[in-house]
């Protein structure tokens, strides 16, 4: 899938799921929850013990209709490791060295940023959109304001949406909104799958009109 297909497919899917786990193994059983509910876009967070791993099996999975990626990006060697399991985009929560590295590599980037400057900045160095982290900080109306300066900005929510305002970033202009903890809950340390499965759905309520 090519750079242009990808954000396509962000923006019609809506939801990336954010998947942090105690290993390789909780990391798969999460992403097959995940996408037995309906969500087809996910991250694996590199702060899984064997995230990488965790991305090559379910790309071998699952195939290329679902969206796998690597999260937490932050040093070119991570940048090459996730390169390596064939991870389908790379997340960072800032303007790291990573994310400049994947850039090389060729791997569409979700760059983290937050301030206006910090926006320009990532899309300047080639990411195909923007992580605005954390989004709970400013809430939906800072992505109405984005929007005045930035009309063209491809922008993620990450970090504090939930059900409620998941809605609410969309309606503001996001491309799509990142889903950690509230989605994932306690899945990827031994809890409920059944649970999980549960709140996907609901968020998947709450987006289908927004």
């Amino acid at each position: 899938m090519n750079h242009v297909e990808l954000l396509a497919e962000l923006s019609r899917r809506k939801v990336l799921a954010i998947i942090r786990a105690d290993g390789p193994d909780r990391a798969v059983e999460c992403i097959q929850t995940l996408v037995t509910a309906g969500i087809t876009t996910l991250e694996v967070s590199l702060t899984t013990p064997g995230g990488a791993e965790a991305i090559a099996r379910a790309r071998d999975e699952f195939g290329p209709s679902v969206l796998i990626g690597a999260g937490t990006v932050i040093t070119p060697a991570q940048a090459d490791e996730v390169a390596a399991a064939r991870a389908g985009f790379v997340v960072t929560p800032a303007i790291t060295r990573g994310a400049a590295r994947s850039v090389e590599l060729g791997v569409p980037l979700l760059c983290g940023a937050l301030t206006p400057t910090e926006i320009v900045t990532a899309l300047d160095i080639g990411a195909l959109a923007v992580k605005v982290f954390p989004a709970k900080l400013h809430g939906p109306g800072y992505f109405r304001e984005l929007r005045a300066p930035l009309p063209d900005a491809p922008l993620l929510a990450v970090g504090g949406v939930d059900v409620t305002t998941a809605p609410q970033y969309l309606q503001a202009g996001a491309l799509a909104v990142g889903l950690g903890s509230p989605l994932l809950g306690d899945a990827g340390t031994g809890g409920s799958q059944a649970e999980l499965a549960a709140r996907a759905a609901e968020f998947l309520k709450a987006i289908a009109d927004a």
